[in-house]
């Protein structure tokens, strides 16, 4: 995929109008379809804008094969644990993503509790 057909698939993903992107990114919106289209290449300070506006890692807009990931690493231990899990079994999947929601609303509970009291 080039980097123009991966900027236009970013944008569709969030439903968002080409100048929507360039307000998002804070870049001039009448380049953004040269750049979907492969007519231009962006510059670094443009590509990073880019990348912040889709929350996605530069090698992933830039490299084809490259796994999707966040901008920023995550700061915590959790976070990091969950994005190193691979190859689990969609039943697997389905039992972690329980668990994770029945944690949030236990602690949402103990904070509703917390205010009333």
């Amino acid at each position: 995929m080039s980097f123009g057909e991966r900027l236009k698939q970013l944008r569709q993903e969030r439903g968002w109008s080409q100048d929507e992107f360039a307000h998002h990114a804070q870049i001039d919106g009448r380049q953004v379809s040269r750049y979907e289209n492969d007519k231009v290449t962006p510059s670094v300070d443009v590509v990073v804008k880019m990348a912040r506006a889709y929350d996605v890692s530069l090698d992933f807009l830039l490299l084809d094969e490259v796994e999707r990931r966040p901008l920023a690493a995550p700061t915590n231990r959790l976070a990091q644990r969950v994005l190193h899990i691979t190859g689990l079994s969609e039943e697997d999947e389905r039992s972690l993503l329980h668990l994770l929601d029945a944690i949030e609303a236990k602690n949402k509970l103990k904070s509703l509790a917390a205010n009333v009291g």
